[in-house]
């Protein structure tokens, strides 16, 4: 205990901690707010390890209680606390549409048409040929209505709310029928009957799990029917004995009862997955001609572009969506319209967007690419690791995102595999998610697997720099 006590006496002020290199190069980059806190609870931390360590004299005697030492475990403490909370990362769990990662990078022209609105005023509201005031949503109405053969369209923050605001906006007190097995829970336990009920939309269930028919629609009809719902099941696949109505069956049956057919169709594509080897997925251009009066859709999953959500359609449906009050509360800023705008014109060229917009460039990378550059990164890391079993192994990329839940693309792996006791996976694992920039991976038996499918070309001296770094912490 006199040892204890003796160190407790020996902890440095704050003022004379101030007075250390390091942090006076702090407070001369960082608030003092920021950086006394950080000090303060530094020696708050020092006092609370020598507590702890008690008589044991053997880990007393290892502590480094110097003022210089403390000051730059202050400042590196106070430089944490600096730095933005959102910070860019590099995703090397081959995951492409990855939701805690941000879902998808942009495309370069959508990130210059981003720094371009952001650093200027711009005419988000302003007809530059009348110079009056104009609508936001001109900004891409015409753009999307060319891609998808719709009358007009409708951007907002996200799909939920497009979701929502059709079902508010044109039938809210009305009964929508819409497939037992269609009632699905998206990211967030946000569920499709809850958002129904939230809308003030009554909904009908059809069907059972597997099997609906268009039979069950029709005999599901009252006077107080307002339309149909087809959603499409993106998160999850119903294999085995299963039926539902196509969208043209259903669009038909709908028009002959006056009813409207509206379909969510999730992440929505506009290219047709089949040429990267995926399965397919229902176009909202195919879903427009089949006859649906309204379709629904994400623009940050396989789209490519900022998180909004897309109702395209009739344009006299489309309107009374337009001039419910519930568009202006979930309507887009300026940012996400200068992204969207940006990534759309890359669709007017396909063969464009596929190479320009990352989500496709990377679903379109072929596993031969994808071998030659783990070959040449686990080169590196075999001449730079004496402490680690490095290699190469074949695995799987998942589409993610709540998108082809089943979908699955070859790839090559670089795996790492520490042959230090003193030095853990795990440990390592965390190592690389701290410090610029954080590094995501896999962990699988004691071995961090990097997959290159998500990793730009031009993350690859970075990608090694980390690893290398975790292991010589």
């Amino acid at each position: 205990m006199t040892e204890t006590r003796e160190l407790l006496r020996k902890l440095p002020a704050v003022d004379r901690l101030l007075r250390e290199t390091a942090l006076a190069e702090a407070l001369s980059k960082l608030p003092r707010r920021v950086v006394l806190p950080a000090v303060q609870d530094t020696i708050e931390q020092c006092r609370r390890e020598i507590i702890a360590a008690g008589d044991d004299s053997s880990e007393l005697q290892v502590m480094d209680l110097t003022p210089i030492h403390l000051a730059e475990r202050a400042a590196t403490l106070a430089k944490k606390r600096a730095a933005s909370s959102l910070r860019p990362l590099i995703n090397a769990t081959g995951i492409v549409i990855h939701t805690n990662l941000g879902r998808v990078p942009l495309a370069q022209e959508a990130v210059d048409a981003l720094t371009g609105v952001a650093a200027n005023y711009n005419n988000l509201e302003l007809s530059l040929a009348s110079g009056r005031r104009g609508s936001r949503q001109e900004h891409l109405e015409q753009l999307i209505c060319e891609l998808c053969g719709a009358e007009a369209a409708l951007v907002v923050n996200n799909n939920a709310a497009a979701v929502f605001l059709v079902l508010r906006a044109l039938a809210e007190k009305r009964e929508v029928i819409v497939s037992r097995g269609q009632l699905v829970e998206i990211g967030g336990s946000f569920r499709i009957p809850e958002i129904m009920s939230a809308s003030g939309a009554l909904m009908v269930e059809v069907g059972t799990t597997n099997k609906t028919y268009l039979r069950d629609y029709e005999r599901a009809l009252t006077e107080n029917s307002a339309a149909f719902l087809k959603v499409h099941t993106s998160n999850y696949n119903l294999v085995g004995f299963t039926a539902e109505v196509e969208t043209a069956e259903l669009a038909d049956l709908a028009h002959q009862h006056n009813l409207l057919m509206f379909e969510d169709l999730g992440s929505g594509a506009l290219i047709d997955l089949k040429k990267f080897g995926l399965p397919p997925e229902p176009l909202v251009q195919d879903s427009i001609t089949a006859g649906a009066d309204l379709v629904t859709f994400s623009g940050d999953k396989l789209l490519g572009g900022p998180q909004a959500g897309i109702i395209v359609g009739r344009k006299s449906l489309v309107s009374a969506l337009r001039s419910n009050q519930l568009a202006r509360i979930v309507r887009v800023d300026k940012f996400t319209i200068a992204a969207m705008e940006a990534t759309l014109r890359l669709y007017l060229d396909e063969e464009q967007a596929a190479e320009k917009i990352p989500v496709w460039k990377m679903l379109a990378t072929q596993e031969a690419r994808l071998q030659s550059r783990a070959e040449k990164i686990a080169g590196q890391l075999a001449k730079l690791l004496k402490t680690a079993e490095v290699g190469i192994q074949m695995g799987i990329s998942k589409v993610g995102g709540g998108a082809l839940p089943a979908a699955e693309l070859p790839t090559w792996l670089v795996s790492v595999k520490p042959k230090q006791a003193e030095i853990s996976a795990v440990e390592l694992v965390e190592r690389m998610r701290d410090g610029e920039p954080p590094l995501i991976l896999r962990l699988q038996h004691e071995t961090l697997l990097f997959d290159l499918r998500t990793v730009r070309e031009d993350q690859e001296q970075t990608l090694v720099d980390k690893i290398t770094g975790a292991f010589q912490s």
